[in-house]
């Protein structure tokens, strides 16, 4: 979708503008914003390598795992439905620790390996179950406290301060998981609300067969 999104743009830029005798605006337009793209390209490479590397030092380091730890007390209130001791609830933490120090390709596979788990715990198979859809609310809802990709970009494109969109993204991270995880219980609730009803009504009407 997103690349027929990006085809009907592109054409209809190039068709509007040889309509409208701004083919050669077109050609620069193109020129300059492809030269722009691979001087962003090539100054994200030092930044990101930076970044990455002390967060791959923070993993080998146990920080990951002590994040982790700190977090199970929380994860018992997000996931109550998870076992403890279920590699599930093992690989969400590994997961959110992960985002948290902006590991965003360690916590792709955490995250997959997580979905697959939960999976198993699922008893309706089609339908995703309270703890897939919290975890993926809170995945959705990016919670970063070390914004390194947004830093680098920001560097790339001439900042001055780069780093201080690290105070901010903590206020908007914090915001949108607060917001997720309220969604996610409010709609638990009015779910769990509407299957009592259904089993209470299932009951009265046995009752009245019998």
């Amino acid at each position: 979708m997103i690349n027929t999104i990006w085809m009907v743009l592109l054409v209809g830029g190039i068709i509007i503008g040889v309509f409208t005798g701004n083919t050669q605006a077109v050609t620069d337009a193109l020129m300059s914003n492809a030269e722009t793209g691979v001087e962003l390209a090539m100054g994200l490479i030092g930044m990101m390598a930076l970044w990455l590397g002390i967060m791959k030092i923070a993993e080998e380091a146990g920080l990951v795992k002590l994040i982790g730890n700190a977090l199970k007390p929380v994860m018992k209130f997000l996931f109550p439905d998870v076992p403890k001791d279920h590699p599930a609830m093992g690989s969400m933490v590994m997961n959110i620790a992960a985002n948290i120090l902006g590991l965003g390709n360690a916590a792709t596979p955490l995250g997959i390996k997580a979905m697959k788990e939960l999976q198993e715990l699922n008893e309706e198979k089609d339908t995703a179950s309270n703890a897939m859809c919290m975890f993926l609310a809170i995945n959705t809802s990016s919670v970063t406290l070390v914004a390194s990709s947004v830093i680098a970009y920001r560097l790339a494109a001439g900042s001055n301060n780069p780093a201080e969109i690290i105070g901010p993204t903590l206020v908007a991270t914090t915001a949108s998981t607060i917001a997720a995880v309220i969604a996610v219980k409010t709609f638990e609730k009015i779910s769990k609300k509407k299957e009592s009803k259904v089993v209470a009504n299932n009951t009265l009407a046995v009752s009245k067969e019998d």
